[in-house]
């Protein structure tokens, strides 16, 4: 797994900054993709893929332990959809 203090000492050690200022850069990043999804825009980062906001509508489940119907209230969520490139990349 790779965590944010990973990407930004990746990021740092490869640009010649700081891991502070490398870590507000790779936090920067992800707080605009969240802005972003908070108003329902696609942020596209080419090459890598896009971040959408998908409706789930209402819908009818059951209780797995009563078998109980219950309803799902409609949800918002984010996707991703990798670009051809990274598709390509981790299937060689």
């Amino acid at each position: 797994m790779t965590t944010t203090n990973e990407i930004a000492d990746k990021i740092a050690a490869d640009n010649s900054l700081t891991k502070v200022q490398a870590k507000g850069i790779v936090e920067a990043v992800f707080q605009a993709i969240a802005n972003a999804a908070s108003t329902n825009a696609e942020t596209s980062i080419p090459g890598f893929g896009k971040f959408k906001v998908k409706a789930s509508p209402e819908r009818e489940g059951r209780n797995p332990s009563t078998g109980a119907t219950v309803k799902i209230a409609a949800s918002k969520k984010l996707t991703f959809a990798p670009a051809k490139a990274l598709k390509d990349a981790l299937n060689k």
